[in-house]
C-alpha cells in the first residue's frame, strides 16, 4: 500500500509530543497547550477555563488530553463546558492528539487541550 501524506487543508496538527512538551506548527510548546486549526498556544491547565469556553461555537469537538493517563475533568469544569455547548471527549493526551489530527484531516471544526505527558 502506498503511503500518502495527510492533508490538513492548512490546519495545524499536533506533530509530536514528549515529556513536558508538544510540537505544533513547527514550534515546541512546553507545558499545557491548546491546539486549533489556526495554531497552538499555551494553556494554564484545568484551572484555566476561559480559553476553553472561548471555543464555544467555533469547534464541534474538543479533545481533552489529561496527561499520561486518562482522567476525569473536574465536575464544575465539565458542567461549564457542557453549558457552553461544547462537546468534550476526555482521554489521555497521546490519543487526544491523534484523535484531533484525524478529525482535523476530515475537515471538521476541532480543537484539543493537552496536559503534558
Amino acid at each position: 500500500m502506498a503511503m500518502r501524506p495527510t492533508d490538513f487543508a492548512g490546519g495545524v496538527p499536533v506533530e509530536g509530543y514528549g515529556p513536558g512538551f508538544f510540537r505544533a506548527a513547527g514550534e515546541v510548546h512546553h507545558g499545557a497547550v491548546i491546539v486549533t486549526d489556526a495554531g497552538a498556544r499555551p494553556w494554564g491547565g484545568l484551572d484555566d477555563a476561559a480559553p476553553l469556553l472561548a471555543l464555544a461555537g467555533q469547534v464541534d469537538v474538543l479533545f481533552m488530553g489529561m496527561g499520561a493517563e486518562i482522567g476525569r475533568l473536574p465536575a464544575d469544569l465539565a458542567e461549564r463546558l457542557r453549558d457552553a455547548g461544547l462537546m468534550v471527549e476526555t482521554m489521555a493526551s497521546p490519543p487526544a492528539a491523534r484523535s484531533y489530527n484525524v478529525t482535523l484531516s476530515e475537515g471538521r471544526r476541532v480543537a484539543c487541550a493537552l496536559l503534558p505527558v
